[in-house]
């Protein structure tokens, strides 16, 4: 595979678009840039901009689709990232259908290398699409300015995606998805960019989690205690090496009172499908009962494992830092 490099989308202008009044005389949001590896399309207006030096991200792979069964929608297929996550949001001129827009796109991300893995149009998106991607990515404050909520709550309903994969010239993995969005009436066109590069988390950011004593004495007063030391690559239940501090002293605790019984149960945000996040969560306080038992002879059965997804949030999911609040694990006297 070709190695990624910086693209530039190269357009003509049609005619002025100010006209109509909706296109922003200059970018919306103060300090936010072009992504380095995928520029705008030309005469586009950024008015949404977010990036995280690492999170997960859940990027849509295939259709979406409701099981009338257990009355919820999925996708057919995603991807379950982490790294380096960039949301970006575009107002494009009016007179740019959403064929022009995405054709560009394809080109440019074709040039550097990355091969479209899914894409679709409109209606064969799947079910509430336009719902799903204004809750999930682009409403909260997301947008910025005097811009119309329509092009974005509408536009993806007749829309097209595609979401692609290649490596940086580092060999690192990226995924880019593009969302293009029609016009809405009289507003102007919409495009939604999320780039995910792969790379290590940063570690040494927090001190250790708190010790078997601070354990002990948190689930004497409220009858439970959270736990932020135990970590999980992305989508996986494997209790990851830099985990060990916080099991410690976990294993510590448990050992100091015999008679103590807990719950282990984990907690996620409410990023992604629920019901994924249910079955993770439960694999998730299954390993840590696991790593205790194993790792540091904690009889098993004073521990019964049980997921909580994203049920029982201890902050408000909106923001990446009350998502990081929610993402623990909690021992819970029985």
């Amino acid at each position: 595979m070709r190695i990624l490099r910086t693209v530039g989308l190269v357009l003509c202008l049609g005619s002025a678009t100010l006209a109509y009044g909706k296109m922003p005389a200059a970018d919306t949001v103060k300090g936010a840039k072009d992504h380095p590896l995928l520029s705008r399309f030309e005469g586009a207006k950024l008015v949404g901009y977010d990036v995280k030096e690492f999170d997960e991200a859940m990027l849509p792979a295939g259709k979406r689709i409701y099981n009338s069964k257990e009355r919820r929608a999925s996708f057919e297929k995603s991807f379950q990232l982490e790294g380096k996550v960039t949301r970006i949001a575009y107002v494009v001129p009016r007179e740019r259908s959403t064929l022009e827009v995405m054709r560009n796109y394809e080109a440019a991300l074709a040039k550097a290398g990355l091969k479209t893995a899914f894409s679709c149009v409109k209606e064969a998106c799947g079910d509430d699409i336009g719902d799903y991607w204004w809750d999930k990515r682009m409403s909260n404050g997301f947008i910025k300015g005097n811009v119309p909520s329509p092009i974005f709550i509408a536009g993806p309903r007749e829309g097209r995606y595609l979401v692609a994969e290649g490596k940086r010239q580092d060999g690192a993995p990226v995924h880019v998805a593009v969302l293009a969005m029609p016009p809405h009436k009289d507003d102007e066109g919409g495009v939604y960019v999320e780039i995910v590069e792969g790379k290590s988390m940063e570690t040494g950011k927090v001190a250790a989690s708190l010790n078997a004593a601070e354990m002990a004495k948190g689930i004497a007063n409220e009858g439970k205690v959270a736990v932020y030391g135990v970590y999980f690559d992305t989508g996986k239940a494997e209790v990851k090496p830099e985990s060990k501090p916080a099991l410690a002293e976990m294993a510590k605790m448990l050992q100091q009172d015999p008679k103590l019984k807990v719950f282990v149960v984990g907690h996620t945000d409410n990023q992604g499908e629920l019901a994924q996040n249910l079955t993770l969560s439960q694999r998730r306080a299954d390993a840590v009962v696991k790593a205790l038992a194993e790792g540091y002879k904690v009889d098993a059965r004073r521990m019964n494992a049980k997921g909580a997804a994203s049920w029982a949030p201890l902050a408000s999911n909106r923001e990446e830092a009350g998502r990081q609040k929610n993402r623990r694990v909690e021992l819970v006297e029985m």
